[in-house]
């Protein structure tokens, strides 16, 4: 069982940066791979970015592609998300996520609360 905590969120005015954190506890954080993932209001939700177990891999959307960049501390049991040149069209409620081989395979078994990041223009 892994506990998922986000941090970080907040208002930002567009074409700035902010750094969201995960912070995850319980038994096989080493061992999962992580994502974030965001929905904004009206809209389905989507993988941001993802990261393997060792950190060796990562995959990102075509809309984070060159801003955004996910990063892991396996000895702090974290994952961040590092933001630049946000628009406003980021804003979301970003969740992290984890899961056994979920790199490879796409599902995520445990989720984060959420923390909302607003752009403004």
């Amino acid at each position: 069982q892994v506990q998922l905590v986000e941090s970080g969120g907040g208002l930002v005015q567009a074409g700035g940066s902010l750094r969201v954190s995960c912070a995850a506890s319980g038994r096989g954080f080493l061992y999962y791979g992580m994502g974030w993932f965001r929905q904004a209001p009206g809209k389905e939700r989507e993988l941001v970015a993802a990261i393997s177990w060792s950190g060796g891999s990562t995959y990102y959307a075509d809309s984070a592609k060159g801003r955004f960049t996910i990063s892991r501390d396996n000895a702090k049991n974290t994952v961040y998300l590092q933001m630049n040149s946000l628009k406003p069209e980021d804003t979301a409620v970003y969740y992290c996520a984890a899961g056994q081989d979920a790199y490879s395979s796409g599902r995520y078994m445990y989720w984060g609360q959420g923390t909302q990041v607003t752009v403004s223009s």
